[in-house]
């Protein structure tokens, strides 16, 4: 019988999971959503005991009994950079701290990059430090809940919670590591250790390995809890991004990576190291490699604010109304700044703005206009990666169904993109390095299979440019007030809410 590998991704909204053949054949896949909490401006949180390994124990419900035991290994991967403190018997201590849309640890930023200094920090690390960098999230943690702090014997990201609730192994993989800024080196693939002395002294570290690395195995605990055969081969696993990049065979200098979900992520591979501080210099999956990647922080869940603003109206709906206006959205701009932005411009006080509404504008038009304003969002990001040569531009990720949002990136930026046949997302590249850990793959091996090409419509390319050109100045122009209505909303009565997108 055919050997199977499980990959499982825990993403911001809902999980998944897939069993694949050593082939790339899926055989059985299941999904699960759950709640993202705010329970304060700048706050994101998860759950971790019931989202995480919540959502593991669901998934492996419904999918270990279809692989009759045939489960040769299995890979983990989940958003990040995030933490979530365990006391000594591994249980949560407080809700996770999400990546970069939670933006609490300001003032920490401020401080460390006072203490250690921008340009060093860049040096070693690769990028200034931002909301999407971890070692301030832990100095927040030690400096505003300090019983948690004391408490903390162990600190996981959503990957390395799920290996360790496995394997009991406590391992982060070197990809993830290198986002824990600024306390990991960037040239000699390690912690940086004299800085983590100065600054977090009596914080311990997990053991680092590659992503596709086996580390561990199932333990009895963790094959009654799961159902998965004790003694199982576990591989490292990674953030859900470079996971994705590897469902889509996206490993070599010059390809890139599209992410099309909640939050839109670009991952490009590349031989040398960002020379733009608001881009995220990062170790890759593989030994040796480097990755430049931007993470915009509302997206998809941008397009779902909308609709659930209008009532819950039909996706299909919106899109076909949007499709029936002409590019440009008959003069509407949006700023998609509505949880601030992460790159290129690291502000978690900007805001939204819709500039140019008029009484002729409906909501196909607005619709067309939020989707264009994320389509100009990236065009400025791949601006800011300058230097990188793409080769190949690869979509992945929910919001390439209906191909609109694609089409309108790929008009906005002169940008030929691939939609893979299969684009099931991070899970898939889970059971890839699953795969490749123990042996029955090849890592150069081809499992993404070329799909549907998109290219830029040259009709649309002059109404995008003078319009990306109105877009650039509109930030600038409105900085100062969006400053001033977050202060304002700081203190807004009912500001915190659950969502689930």
């Amino acid at each position: 019988m055919t050997e199977l590998l499980l990959g499982i991704d825990i993403g911001t909204a809902s999980s998944k999971a897939v069993l694949a053949t050593p082939d790339g054949e899926i055989v059985a896949r299941a999904m699960r959503k759950h709640t993202v909490t705010f329970p304060r401006p700048g706050w994101v949180e998860h759950d971790a005991e019931r989202v995480w390994w919540g959502d593991v124990l669901a998934l492996c419900a419904e999918l270990v009994p279809q692989a009759r035991g045939r489960i040769a290994a299995l890979g983990v991967s989940g958003i990040g950079p995030c933490v979530v403190p365990c006391n000594a018997a591994d249980e949560p201590l407080r809700p996770a701290i999400l990546y970069g849309v939670d933006s609490r640890a300001e003032e920490e930023t401020a401080e460390l990059t006072e203490l250690l200094g921008d340009s060093e920090i860049f040096a070693r690390c690769g990028s200034s430090l931002s909301s999407q960098a971890l070692g301030p999230k832990l100095l927040w943690l030690k400096k505003n809940e300090p019983d948690v702090w004391r408490s903390m014997r162990r600190w996981y990201m959503a990957s390395s919670f799920v290996v360790a609730r496995l394997t009991g192994e406590w391992i982060l993989d070197h990809h993830s590591a290198s986002q824990c800024d600024p306390f990991y080196d960037l040239a000699k693939c390690g912690w940086a250790e004299e800085w983590i002395e100065l600054v977090l002294p009596e914080v311990s570290l997990p053991r680092l390995a590659w992503s596709g690395e086996v580390v561990g195995a199932v333990t009895g605990l963790g094959a009654s809890a799961t159902g998965i055969r004790e003694g199982t081969p576990v591989v490292a696993g990674t953030i859900d991004a470079w996971a994705e990049a590897v469902s889509v065979d996206v490993r070599r200098p010059g390809e890139l990576m599209l992410m099309y979900g909640s939050t839109m992520f670009l991952v490009a591979v590349t031989k040398r190291r960002s020379r733009e501080r608001a881009i995220w210099t990062t170790r890759g999956i593989d030994p040796g490699s480097l990755t430049l990647a931007a993470g915009m922080a509302t997206s998809g869940s941008l397009a779902g604010w909308f609709r659930e603003l209008l009532g819950g109206v039909g996706y299909d709906e919106l899109l076909d109304e949007a499709r029936a206006t002409p590019a440009g959205a008959a003069g509407l701009l949006v700023l998609p700044y509505f949880a601030g932005e992460r790159t290129p411009i690291l502000d978690s006080r900007a805001r939204g703005a819709i500039l140019g509404l008029t009484l002729h504008h409906t909501r196909g038009h607005l619709y067309r206009a939020l989707i264009e304003g994320i389509a100009y969002g990236v065009r400025h990001n791949l601006e800011a990666m300058g230097g990188v040569k793409i080769t190949d531009a690869r979509a992945v990720g929910g919001g390439t169904q209906g191909r609109f949002w694609v089409q309108t990136v790929s008009d906005v930026c002169g940008l030929e993109q691939s939609i893979p046949t299969e684009t099931i997302g991070a899970s898939y590249g889970d059971a890839r390095l699953a795969a490749e850990g123990v042996g029955l793959v090849s890592d150069d091996a081809l499992w993404a299979r070329p799909g549907v090409i998109i290219q830029p419509d040259p009709a649309a390319a002059d109404v995008y440019a003078e319009l990306y050109d109105h877009y650039r100045q509109l930030y600038p122009a409105t900085r100062e007030i969006a400053h001033a209505l977050a202060d304002i909303q700081e203190h807004v009565p009912g500001a915190a809410y659950t969502a689930e997108h």
